[in-house]
């Protein structure tokens, strides 16, 4: 919006930019304190080029070999190589017969990401609308919109080990495979075809460069300014308040948390939906995070890291079915300094530890010790070697955390989930249903959760924007 000549701030709550793509430091170790898969290069890519930029003149970009491990038991794991042939390979070993299914299923996976990426992604979805057009139709059952994960995956492999591999990016969208189209193994193109990429420096240099471009182009971003209301007069937006002042404007875009905007910060007769509608959505799940310096190096991990050696499909029940706390919960070790010195001082390592929980559990802090103690106990058996003794820096973030940080509608980690009930016109409206000059973008709303989603929901919205400001 900027580059087309209008004036921009941006009000942020907290003291950093980026929203959950914090940093946080300490005695020499920096942590990415939310994201840390870099997927969808080709996202970051368009972006920077619509203001003729490049990646590279901001971050350096690397191609992690292998991508990531899991774990299925301490003797039993599964490395996942960048190399196509390699990958192949892997999979006829794993499953005779495996490798010709595996091309087959990532053509059909190819063909998702190219039309998903093209027409659909880029859809405003105000409402079924959008969608009446036959070449749209069409393409719905090309991409299988209306089948699930789960049973699609399941047509190509019999193996556990494979099936778990290949089921496993649904988690980053919020929702089980057995609810979640079929279409999303798009996720696998992007996973094993486009690749596992860190941004040297850590997942904040994207940040950054995103800052950088915007006060290039006159973008005002105010840190440490929380909303506390919007007020609404004739069906319009005419000032923002905040604990930093308040705002004239004539266009407003709701980054923040959508249920918190059309809650708390929008009088009842403006609001798009009722408590009722969003005690009714299905949320991501949210997540117990740890992150961990150690004095010395782990050896035998990788920078990314999925410990399954436990149900899948009993952690998914703990999450969406009878939200509790796990019994047997899976989870995500990320050590950023296998990759990058910069993150940790020499001779230590840099650990995140990530167990998906359930949104809105009671979350305090024996209860997060409790599953510290199973994570770091199964984190060494696996791995055959003593982290807990070494651990010189330790800190923890969960429920509490992402609501009292970010607003978060029961401290969900992600947003919305990609359910079939909740895929494209389905989701919460990018247009406000009430008041005239407001939109929403982010996890809540179109296209979905997750980095590249959220990257291009923040362009879906400025066009829509700048039509509404061309009336």
């Amino acid at each position: 919006m900027a580059k087309e000549g209008h004036r921009v701030t941006v009000l942020e709550k907290n003291d950093q930019p980026g929203g959950r793509a914090r940093v946080w430091e300490k005695d020499g170790f920096r942590f990415d304190m939310g994201p840390s898969w870099y997927w969808m290069p080709d996202v970051f890519d368009n972006y920077f080029a619509l203001f003729g930029k490049k990646v590279s003149d901001y971050y350096e970009l690397k191609r992690l070999d292998p991508a990531y491990r899991v774990y299925y038991d301490r003797d039993n794991m599964l490395e996942i190589p960048a190399g196509m042939p390699q990958l192949e390979a892997l999979f006829e070993q794993v499953e005779p017969g495996s490798s010709h299914q595996l091309k087959k299923f990532l053509d059909q996976a190819a063909y998702k990401y190219k039309a998903g990426m093209g027409e659909y992604v880029f859809n405003p979805s105000h409402s079924v609308i959008n969608y009446m057009d036959w070449g749209l139709i069409r393409k719905s059952f090309g991409i299988q919109l209306l089948s699930s994960m789960s049973s699609h995956v399941r047509r190509y492999f019999k193996n556990p080990k494979l099936i778990k591999l290949l089921e496993f990016p649904v988690l980053f969208l919020g929702a089980t495979p057995q609810n979640t189209p079929a279409m999303y193994s798009l996720m696998n193109y992007a996973d094993l075809v486009l690749g596992t990429w860190y941004p040297m420096g850590g997942m904040s240099r994207i940040v950054n460069a995103m800052v950088n471009l915007a006060e290039d182009l006159g973008v005002e971003i105010r840190l440490n300014t929380g909303v506390t209301g919007v007020e609404v007069i004739d069906k319009k937006v005419t000032r923002i308040n905040t604990t930093n002042g308040s705002f004239e404007a004539d266009m407003v875009i709701g980054g923040a948390d959508y249920a918190h905007v059309d809650q708390h910060l929008i009088s009842k007769p403006h609001q798009s939906y009722t408590p009722a509608y969003w005690e009714s959505r299905t949320m991501s799940p949210s997540s117990l995070l740890y992150y961990i310096g150690v004095n010395k190096k782990v050896e035998g991990i990788r920078h990314h890291n999925l410990f399954f050696d436990e149900d899948f499909d009993a952690h998914a029940r703990d999450i969406y079915t009878r939200p509790q706390w796990p019994q047997n919960p899976l989870f995500y070790v990320s050590c950023t300094s296998k990759t990058d010195s910069s993150v940790a001082p020499p001779g230590c390592e840099n650990l995140f530890f990530l167990m998906p929980i359930a949104p809105g559990l009671t979350d305090d802090e024996p209860t997060r010790e409790k599953y510290f103690d199973i994570m770091i106990s199964r984190f060494e058996r696996i791995t055959g070697q003593s982290v807990r003794d070494n651990i010189v820096v330790k800190r923890s973030y969960a429920v509490n955390d992402f609501k009292a940080d970010y607003n978060s509608y029961k401290g969900n980690a992600y947003g919305l989930a990609n359910t079939l009930r909740q895929t494209a016109f389905l989701k919460p409206a990018m247009r406000s249903k009430k008041i005239k000059n407001l939109l929403y973008t982010g996890q809540l709303t179109v296209p979905g959760p997750g980095v590249p989603p959220a990257i291009i929901s923040g362009q879906i919205v400025a066009k829509e924007a700048m039509k509404c400001l061309g009336r």
